[in-house]
């Protein structure tokens, strides 16, 4: 009998912001995506990297200012280093806590690239802040650069980049491959690793795709059962912040998309994993996407929590 599959996005809040935080975050993680494997799920995991990402490009920057012998990164360098130290960090988490319950699985981290359109609308209307607080010296060095920069009152200036949506992922026969041999794979950081094809060559894009869209896309692709995204609430919830809110543990997909319509959720934090939701139960018969906490996932895969989209 196949086994069920799951792909599970973790948010930033369940891998902290640096790396005392991330590696606390993981010791709490990787017992619950453990129970997951134990319980006889396939899993794939993608998961957050923006405050890691962040500071990796402002130090980098920082470095090279101090060292004019050496260059600053581009931004899709800076989303590679990220998935790599959090994949480090991750793999070694779950894979203690597997062997401490006399499982043996191999757990690995895909480097992976995701293809994006270079005429997507998106790369006109930056929407991702990245990095540190700069002054108007350094923004205006940064807008030379071609790169947009918006001031926000009191703190200085940020640097904006667009959020493009992803089209294929370049890794997804190995990643395919990896999940059918029964091993755990973490892959899709931060949405991917952004490239734009040019023939047979791959060019690194100055963006940052949102994860949810590509953690649905991979369930897609590896033909998920479910594809359970994990966020900072319980339950999708209308009316949010509002004495009218009202949390939903169920939704259709018709009903989703008149949520959408009329602009229920937030477009930066909810509305991707609701889009994913839609896209991926879409794609084919019995999926299922589960909108929740982590402190919530094992009640929600039993239908006790969360919000289900089917």
């Amino acid at each position: 009998m196949a086994k069920k599959r799951l792909v599970l996005s973790l948010g930033h809040k369940d891998l902290g912001t640096n790396l005392p935080e991330q590696k606390a975050a993981i010791l709490k993680t990787a017992p619950i995506v453990a129970d997951m494997i134990q319980d006889g799920w396939q899993v794939a995991l993608t998961h957050s990297n923006a405050p890691q990402v962040g500071m990796i490009h402002a130090a980098m920057n920082e470095f090279s200012k101090a060292h004019p012998e050496y260059t600053s990164a581009p931004l899709s360098v800076c989303s590679a280093m990220s998935q790599g130290y959090i994949g480090y960090d991750l793999q070694k988490g779950i894979r203690s806590e597997l062997l401490s319950r006399g499982i043996y699985k191999a757990v690995s981290t895909v480097m992976t690239q995701v293809t994006v359109n270079p005429y997507d609308e998106a790369f006109y209307s930056p929407v991702k802040k990245i990095g540190r607080y700069m002054n108007a010296e350094e923004a205006a060095a940064e807008e030379a650069k071609g790169n947009q920069t918006i001031e926000i009152p009191g703190k200085g200036f940020q640097r904006y980049v667009p959020s493009p949506n992803p089209m294929a992922i370049v890794e997804i026969d190995a990643i395919r491959a990896l999940l059918d041999a029964d091993q755990i794979v973490i892959c899709g950081g931060g949405g991917g690793i952004p490239v734009m094809e040019q023939g047979t060559r791959l060019k690194g894009a100055s963006a940052v795709i949102e994860k949810d869209l590509t953690s649905g896309l991979l369930a897609r692709e590896v033909d998920a059962d479910i594809l359970m995204i994990i966020t900072a609430v319980d339950n999708v919830t209308l009316n949010y912040g509002t004495p009218a809110e009202q949390p939903l543990s169920e939704m259709s997909i018709p009903a989703a998309k008149e949520y959408v319509e009329a602009g229920q959720f937030e477009f930066q934090s909810m509305l991707p994993k609701i889009r994913a939701a839609i896209d991926f139960v879409e794609s084919g018969r019995g999926r299922t996407a589960i909108i929740t906490s982590l402190a919530k996932a094992a009640d929600a895969l039993k239908g006790k929590a969360g919000t289900r989209i089917a």
